[in-house]
């Protein structure tokens, strides 16, 4: 099979003839329909963290069970620590193996590659909304509105949030987060979902907490920010909280949503690409820089089939 493989950080992904992965018990293969391209992903081909070299990156990932036409997603964390892209082969590849209790059900009603990137940003969204306690009534800054920004709209919108504000650097994703009637610019929230990275913003967001107000830090790449402990935290009784990828069954609250429509990511996958090394890349390189897009797929011709 094809597979697009992290040889050495710091180098583009190449690809590669492996032979088709093979199952032991309680184990299954997958035949990929459509895996995400996360920021994360570059952030592991630039050095940005550890990996067991050579590995398949991917970890949002959907397709059928081999041999079937069952509908799976996986969930990227295993039982024993390891993540799926990372410590073992991921999903840019024509085929992947999983744990069989690591697999997720898609209904007929959900797309391939919408139920890829519910695999890590709309459930990475999810979870930080649930950690934060956040209610209806109260309002929310998304700082950095990229597929995780986009998720979480909707996502707040589920739990009856009405008040949502958006900061960006990206005109063109400002516009889109206009188009879904939420506010652009940073506002005084109850509660922040730092998404960018960026240790400016973080810290405006904090400040713009009401009393009371959490600050949920999300982005991987956030390793450093400087506070007044005084003002910044302890004088409006604010929190600071880190949210740390998902649990399992929050990817099958998220696949019941997707079914009855409650959330919508069709506009979230803004670019679909081949299983090529240079169009992958290319995606990887863009992401390095910023980028207008929200999420970027990897897809066969199947995708979006039911």
């Amino acid at each position: 099979m094809r597979a697009l493989r992290l040889i050495r950080q710091g180098s583009p992904l190449e690809e590669s003839k492996l032979a088709d992965p093979q199952p032991r018990d309680g184990q299954i293969v997958i035949d990929v329909r459509a895996a995400g391209i996360c920021h994360s992903d570059a952030t592991c081909r630039s050095g940005g963290g550890a990996a067991n070299l050579p590995v398949t990156l991917g970890h949002e990932v959907a397709g059928v069970i081999a041999g079937t036409e069952q509908r799976v997603a996986a969930h990227y964390l295993f039982a024993n620590g390891d993540m799926l892209g990372k410590e073992r082969d991921g999903g840019y590849a024509e085929r992947v193996v999983i744990e069989k209790e690591n697999a997720v059900p898609i209904p007929p009603e959900v797309p391939f590659d919408e139920a890829a990137i519910m695999m890590c940003s709309t459930a990475t969204a999810w979870h930080a909304l649930k950690l934060a306690g956040i209610r209806g009534g109260e309002s929310l800054a998304i700082i950095g509105f990229g597929g995780l920004g986009f998720s979480a709209v909707q996502l707040a919108r589920v739990l009856g949030v009405t008040r949502i504000s958006v900061a960006d650097v990206v005109p063109e994703k400002l516009k889109l987060a206009a188009s879904m009637g939420v506010s652009t610019g940073l506002q005084d929230a109850d509660v922040a979902l730092e998404f960018s990275g960026n240790a400016s913003a973080a810290l405006a967001a904090l400040r713009h907490l009401r009393p009371g107000g959490r600050l949920m830090i999300v982005a991987i790449n956030l390793r450093k920010l400087e506070i007044d402990p005084y003002v910044d935290v302890l004088a409006g009784e604010r929190r600071i909280s880190g949210c740390s990828d998902h649990t399992r069954e929050e990817l099958f609250e998220l696949m019941e949503m997707a079914k009855r429509r409650a959330i919508d990511l069709s506009k979230a996958v803004t670019r679909r690409v081949p299983l090529e090394a240079g169009a992958v890349n290319a995606v990887l390189d863009d992401l390095d820089r910023g980028t207008a897009h929200l999420r970027s797929v990897i897809t066969t011709p199947y995708t979006r089939s039911s």
